[in-house]
């Protein structure tokens, strides 16, 4: 079993505060594949002391962005080599399918830190400006000081990574929380922070569970936080940012509708949403899990649907030809379960799965792929964030009928609209409320667009330009051209 006794604190790998640790298990085999020493209080003052310390009097900050743009490129000219590795250990550790983990876990974490560093290179570092009253202005860029990044387990690099590029390109100092389920990919992406020589105390990373992110927050030393995770957590950080003016970036939870329009073909729609409901066997926060359908075509939809769920791949999710593999924890299996039951006491005709093991599948936190027809969006398994493979089918009228059902959530994140007439298609993206949306496609995320929700679903943007911006503050200093030339 692997071993990780000591913590990543300011860019150098130091003993615990104390002899704690955690157990990261295999969604799979349901047995322990490495013990992780566990972040305290005092290893949380610590990593925060060295990241003021590296803010407030070190180089990172004040160095010309094409520094700071060249190290993170370095970066990722380390990561490439190791991506095989990093798929299959994220793989191991949360159950991800590993032809799912050798892009998505595992690739994308290296095209954000290129894409980053293009879009820092083309950033608008400083702008000079003719003020309205008759002196220059100069608009700067700053960084917004130390980052606390919380990131959950379902993408647990890709997030991770999401988060430390921009902050460490705007000039941050950045303390990182992963998930207790998923340690292992950020103490091995440790390992190349360190290899790139990035400034003492730029970046730390602390294991640990609720304690650990709780003492992340308040911290009277962190400038600014960063979230990813349920809507629930969110709530709370927000409510203690607000009580400390931190600024904050919450992305959370969604309950996202991939509508069929009646012109629609079933077969297609049916491969779409093999994507975009069931991706990483469910557990994601754009996962599209209202499959909106014409009720007079409803049976074609449901039938597609069916014969698509029916041929997934389940299994170890380490097989390539796995599509379906296990739940990141019992808790999760559990949860996931319960809304199964909860959908068929409500009232929804149960077609594929339901809540009891899948075949072959006896050993491991696996819940089969299951599908909901005639569900109503008042139901349960419509209006909450299950995080799991279970679609429900719910019909529709007209097109202002299916607009309205998407709508009609707490949430706002992502959408899909599938269609024969890409023109009609975009006019039901631009009135669903989400802040992400796809035509005859998955939504995807980006690295040059930005990435976030609406309502229930979050507050402020990551990727794109404008997730490099949210690390930037912006100061104006006037009477700039004659202070340059004095």
């Amino acid at each position: 079993m692997e071993e990780h006794k000591r913590l990543f604190v300011g860019g150098r790998w130091t003993a615990p505060g104390r002899d704690e640790h955690l157990a990261v298990v295999s969604p799979h085999s349901e047995q322990p594949i490495a013990r992780v020493a566990v972040a305290g209080p005092e290893d949380v003052d610590r990593a925060i002391a060295a990241a003021r310390r590296a803010f407030d009097e070190g180089p990172w900050p004040r160095l010309d962005p094409a520094e700071r743009i060249a190290a993170v490129r370095r970066l990722a000219e380390l990561y490439r080599p190791r991506r095989r590795e990093m798929a299959q250990l994220i793989t191991a550790e949360m159950g991800s399918p590993i032809s799912f983990s050798k892009f998505s876990q595992a690739t994308l974490p290296m095209m954000l830190l290129d894409a980053f560093a293009a879009i820092a290179s083309a950033f608008p570092w400083e702008e000079t400006r003719s003020g309205f009253f008759g002196s220059d202005v100069l608009v700067r860029g700053e960084p917004c000081g130390v980052v606390a990044a919380i990131v959950p387990w379902n993408l647990p690099l890709f997030l991770l990574v999401g988060k430390l590029a921009p902050a460490l390109l705007a000039g941050c100092a950045v303390v990182i929380k992963p998930a207790p389920e998923t340690p292992l990919d950020a103490l091995s992406f440790a390992e190349l922070v360190e290899e790139a020589g990035l400034p003492d105390g730029l970046v730390s990373i602390l294991p640990g569970g609720a304690k650990v992110g709780e003492a992340l927050v308040n911290h009277s030393g962190v400038d600014r936080v960063s979230f990813t995770g349920s809507t629930a957590v969110g709530r709370r950080i927000a409510a203690a940012c607000g009580a400390s003016l931190k600024k904050a970036t919450l992305e959370l939870g969604g309950k996202s509708a991939a509508i069929a329009l009646d012109d629609a073909d079933p077969a297609a729609v049916a491969e779409g949403v093999k994507v975009a409901g069931l991706m990483n066997n469910g557990q994601a926060c754009v996962a599209q899990t209202r499959v909106l359908v014409p009720a007079a075509r409803r049976g074609e939809f449901v039938d597609a649907l069916a014969s698509m769920v029916k041929e997934l791949v389940i299994g170890d999710p380490a097989d390539p030809a796995t599509e379906i593999g296990p739940l990141v924890s019992r808790r999760q299996q559990d949860r996931v379960r319960s809304y199964i039951e909860s959908g068929r006491r409500e009232g929804a005709r149960l077609v594929v799965g339901g809540s009891e093991p899948p075949s072959g599948a006896e050993r491991g936190w696996y819940v089969g792929p299951t599908l909901f027809a005639d569900a109503d969006n008042r139901m349960t398994i419509a209006r909450e964030e299950i995080f799991g493979p279970v679609l429900a089918v719910i019909p529709y009228r007209d097109d202002d009928d299916a607009i309205r059902i998407a709508n009609d959530s707490d949430y706002g994140l992502s959408g899909s609209v599938w269609t024969a007439d890409g023109e009609r298609g975009l006019a039901v993206a631009q009135r669903v409320r989400s802040g992400s949306f796809g035509i005859n496609q998955p939504y995807s995320m980006d690295p040059v667009a930005p990435f976030g929700g609406v309502k229930a679903s979050g507050i402020g943007r990551e990727l794109g330009r404008e997730g490099l911006e949210s690390y930037v503050d912006t100061k104006s200093i006037s009477g700039a051209r004659v202070a340059t030339n004095a």
